[in-house]
């Protein structure tokens, strides 16, 4: 009985609600193409699901690069988990910064930055996402997978935004 008693408790504190850290990635590309013609791209959603593998598609007022306090829904398959997030733009400077916050069912789900830069020849691209663990059991998989595979999506994303920006799609 006492052994039971200890190992539901464990179990119950991996979902206990905290803050485990954050976790930060970033990834980035250089595009042959001028920073205002990526950060247009980038900015506007209804292109999201034409390079980042991981949105499976967007709704609301998408068709355009948002300005800060506009929101969009976007479906997403991220890591192996399916969902809808709302992101919001918190931070806007044309052709150089912007900033998103998402929530899923009401709780923070996490911030995507990207930043354009000129180069010769073209731009280089920085998206930043930032997400915390909110349990431990979350922080347990962040470290053992997830973390991991949301990483290899985010490289997938940056070689997919090249190929459609210089291919002109």
């Amino acid at each position: 009985m006492g052994a039971a008693l200890v190992a539901a408790a464990l179990i119950a504190a991996m979902f206990v609600p905290l803050d485990a850290g954050v976790t930060r990635i970033v990834s980035v590309v250089d595009i042959a193409r001028p920073p205002q013609d990526v950060y247009a791209y980038v900015t506007t959603p209804a292109n999201w699901p034409r390079w980042h593998p991981s949105s499976l598609a967007v709704s609301g007022d998408a068709d355009h690069s948002l300005n800060v306090g506009e929101t969009v829904v976007e479906d997403f398959h991220v890591a192996g988990r399916r969902g809808r997030a709302t992101w919001r733009v918190t931070l806007r400077e044309p052709a150089q910064r912007w900033r998103i916050a998402g929530q899923i069912n009401g709780q923070d789900a996490g911030i995507v930055t990207y930043a354009v830069a000129p180069i010769e020849g073209g731009t280089h691209f920085q998206r930043e996402l930032e997400y915390g663990a909110h349990s431990l059991l979350f922080a347990f998989l962040n470290a053992v997978t997830l973390r991991r595979q949301i990483e290899e999506e985010s490289a997938q994303a940056m070689r997919q935004l090249k190929a459609n920006l210089e291919s002109g799609r």
